[in-house]
């Protein structure tokens, strides 16, 4: 059996995921990544995206919305903001705030509004994480 990293995914509400898995690939700011067992220790940002972790056979998906991961004595943790797991996404929903936020991003232009776009453009991004995440499970 290879050996394995401990995995923590943490949120505002509490522990989303801790296990020990096989592999991690993670959204962060400078590009994504990918940790194994025994990985040097660093620190990063995460963007809002998809993490995915694979433990033997099993492969998951969680649509995470920013925040930071630490990689140290064979452990990685990410506190993010928020986390969803691919299978529990509602994809019609994340579709209907998709068009919502593309409509919001028109309107801005239009008006010139930045404090109204930077928000739509966030919107716009948990959206497509959230339906890229759902597709990948």
């Amino acid at each position: 059996m290879a050996q394995q990293i401990r995995l923590e995914v943490v949120t505002p509400k509490g522990a989303v995921v801790s296990e020990d898995v096989d592999i991690v690939n993670a959204p962060g700011y400078g590009g994504d990544f990918g940790v194994l067992a025994n990985h040097a220790p660093f620190l990063s940002t995460i963007k809002i995206g998809t993490l995915t972790y694979e433990q033997g056979r099993k492969r998951e998906a969680l649509m995470v919305s920013g925040g930071f991961c630490e990689v140290s004595n064979n452990k990685i943790t990410f506190l993010v903001e928020s986390a969803e797991f691919g299978s529990e996404i509602d994809v019609d929903r994340a579709m209907r705030a998709k068009e919502r936020a593309e409509k919001r991003l028109a309107q801005a232009a239009q008006h010139d509004e930045k404090f109204n776009r930077v928000r739509a453009e966030a919107a716009l991004k948990r959206a497509m994480a959230r339906i890229k995440t759902a597709k990948n499970v």
